[in-house]
């Protein structure tokens, strides 16, 4: 069912959001619930089964596209699908659109089905019979920079009307600090949420700039940025915060690495964010993003699921054992 957030919470949320209180002093919200959102990539599909779906609010498979005709192309989820509705039967599944990465031939066919409005309707049908047909509660645009077309903000009032005609949900996930100039107000208000993608502050395309890329501080500006400049209520936004870091080899080099890869250097590596020039999110710092997370927004966001240690030193545990001592209700499952 497509999910509304109900008067008393925004409320309550807009309350503390007024306060004068710091936000180190800030209480957790009574009776909260929040959003634990894990994206997977479709060439990661086959760790499905190492993941702890139980400790997932909604799950977001990534990335699918379209052909030139609108058609949508997509790895079978069938089996991901399976996997995570037997360990959470009340998981919410999306389907993501696009991603960060478009190759040119993805790029034309987005400006080709959004920018000329008489493409439009064809092409969200498509989507819509897509995620009907797949049993999906929602979709989920990642459409970014360059990619964010003169369409994009008529194409997402008009999905997101096709998708509540069906009672399904939409979100999309937008960068840190920046609002596209071709997003406006209405399309803001399509979305049912927003995840904040707050890290890649610095990375392999910036490799002379080494450092953390997604600092606490970063996080912080990214929800001041959605909530007191764009504007929007802190219960339609999650906190996204990454498994992975990248290691600047020079000023001239980087990439990136998985948390994991951390881990299994040395287990100690899960609780600092550092180590020589590889910068990451350890359990520390996770652990203070959703503290910040339950007093500011409506919940965490992870890219992505694959990149994590599915062992003891899970970051996905980290966050679900965090809001549990915190007393926020996320998936009701796996000891929360």
């Amino acid at each position: 069912m497509r999910i509304k957030f109900g008067a008393f919470l925004i409320t309550i949320l807009f309350l503390y959001s007024c306060s004068s209180t710091s936000n180190d002093e800030m209480p957790v919200l009574t009776n909260q619930k929040a959003k634990i959102v894990g994206y997977l990539p479709v060439y990661n599909f086959s760790v499905s089964n190492k993941i702890e779906y139980c400790k997932l609010t909604h799950l977001n498979l990534s990335f699918a596209n379209p052909d030139s005709e609108g058609n949508i192309i997509m790895a079978n989820v069938n089996e991901v699908m399976a996997d995570a509705v037997s360990d959470n039967p009340n998981i919410v599944i999306f389907i993501s659109l696009a991603g960060g990465a478009l190759t040119s031939e993805q790029a034309i066919n987005w400006s080709n089905l959004i920018d000329i409005p008489a493409n439009r309707p064809a092409f969200i049908n498509k989507i819509v019979e897509y995620v009907v047909l797949n049993n999906f509660d929602g979709v989920d645009l990642d459409l970014e920079w360059s990619h964010v077309t003169s369409g994009y903000s008529d194409f997402a009032v008009e999905l997101d009307a096709a998708l509540t005609a069906k009672n399904k949900l939409f979100s999309a996930a937008l960068p840190c600090l920046t609002l596209f100039p071709n997003i406006n107000a209405k399309a803001l208000q399509a979305f049912d949420f927003i995840n904040i993608m707050a890290y890649d502050a610095t990375g392999p395309w910036r490799p002379a700039e080494s450092g953390q890329h997604s600092s606490f501080e970063f996080a912080k500006s990214g929800i001041d940025f959605w909530k007191k400049t764009v504007g929007i209520d802190a219960s339609k936004l999650t906190l996204g915060v990454p498994f992975y870091g990248y290691t600047f080899n020079s000023s001239t080099s980087a990439n990136s690495f998985k948390y994991a890869d951390m881990v299994l250097l040395n287990n100690s590596n899960a609780d600092v964010d550092k180590l020589g020039n590889s910068f990451y999110n350890g359990r520390p710092t996770i652990k203070r993003k959703v503290d910040l997370a339950s007093k500011e927004v409506g919940g965490i966001m992870i890219w992505q699921l694959a990149q994590d240690s599915f062992d003891q030193y899970s970051l996905l545990k980290t966050i679900h054992e965090k809001y549990s001592n915190l007393g926020v209700r996320t998936t009701e499952l796996c000891g929360n």
